[in-house]
């Protein structure tokens, strides 16, 4: 499994808000299947590379739909081989050497 951070911001809305955007895409992504988690800067997406890449494509084009001209999608994705990762692997890990 991989594990991907993507942030999708509209330009040119006419307004400083996002949340409307943001809340089709967190609703796109229920009915993906896939696990996610919403941060304040962004979603985490659990799945295969290339699930997680299909589906960013899918959800940068949401705002077009909105009628919005200019879309700016950053994506970081960590696809792991050497041993399965989960949501909130990382975190973990962290937690537990802070404890040491």
């Amino acid at each position: 499994m991989a594990l991907m951070h993507l942030t999708i911001i509209p330009l040119g809305t006419g307004s400083a808000s996002v949340g409307e955007y943001v809340a089709d895409i967190q609703r796109a992504l229920e009915k993906s299947g896939l696990p996610y988690t919403l941060t304040d800067m962004g979603t985490a997406v659990e799945g295969s590379s290339k699930e997680l890449l299909i589906l960013a494509g899918q959800l940068s084009e949401m705002p077009f739909s909105k009628g919005v001209q200019r879309v700016v999608t950053q994506i970081s994705l960590d696809d792991r081989r050497d041993k399965k990762i989960e949501l909130g692997d990382k975190i973990a890990s962290v937690a537990a050497r802070l404890k040491q």
